[in-house]
């Protein structure tokens, strides 16, 4: 199994403190087999990604593929295709953004987009109705495969809490175009939900992990804090690599 790490993973303010080359050579050093950059955390993208530059697995752009009238973002999708062939990262990733019936009609100009690519798009279940419930997604990839689109998917397995949706039963739903795991535990505090660590997560990760394929790279996506920030890291990735033996 691959271990990434994604750089949100260290907080917005020591990536802003120290900027996402510090980070990634930190998570390599701690055992990661590579780094999801994250574009809402980019200070300097125009020299940031070329100094990352072969060190990224996976392009992760904060912009939806559909705007909210339901029109394909071209730009969205260029900006994220750019920045993933600079970072030489074989995977960007997104959500679908406000895709709607309305937005059918744009499948085939997606299709041709990426047919020109060698970039592969994943399509991520984000934490807003539109782009991260069960029946938003299936519809979306129902209309896809009608497409000709042969689009995988970035499991996150905290996110569907925030929304009220069952991961088991996305994962049991969709687990067969999963490409990419975002491992994420969660916990409950009284107003809102928070990313924890795995093993202190309240939900049943080790369900959803039994379900989703073993064989495709895992991504630690919550919070790596820590007055030994390498060791902590080390620990971390070391657990996540230690996942595919779950019974």
């Amino acid at each position: 199994m691959n271990v990434l790490i994604s750089l949100s993973s260290f907080g917005a303010a020591e990536v802003g403190r120290h900027g996402q080359l510090w980070c990634t050579r930190l998570a390599l050093e701690a055992g990661a087999d590579g780094v999801e950059v994250r574009g809402e955390l980019l200070r300097d993208a125009a020299g940031e990604l070329p100094a990352l530059a072969g060190l990224a697995a996976v392009y992760s752009s904060p912009e939806g593929l559909w705007a909210h009238d339901g029109t394909l973002d071209e730009g969205a999708l260029a900006r994220g295709l750019a920045a993933a062939n600079t970072l030489r990262a074989h995977r960007l990733k997104m959500s679908i953004g406000r895709f709607g019936a309305a937005s059918h009609a744009s499948l085939p100009r997606l299709k041709s987009l990426l047919d020109a690519q060698a970039v592969e798009l994943l399509i991520e279940n984000d934490q807003t109705v539109k782009a991260g419930t069960l029946p938003a997604l299936q519809a979306f990839f129902g209309a896809a495969d009608a497409a000709g689109l042969d689009l995988g998917m970035t499991f996150d397995m905290g996110n569907w809490h925030w929304l009220g949706e069952c991961p088991v039963a996305a994962a049991e739903a969709l687990a067969p175009r999963v490409r990419y795991v975002h491992c994420k535990g969660v916990q409950r505090l009284p107003a809102k939900w928070v990313a924890v660590q795995l093993a202190d997560s309240l939900a049943p990760w080790r369900a959803v992990l039994r379900v989703l394929p073993a064989d495709v790279p895992h991504a630690i996506e919550y919070p790596l804090v820590g007055d030994d920030l390498l060791a902590v890291t080390r620990e971390q990735v070391a657990q996540i690599r230690s996942l595919k033996a779950i019974p």
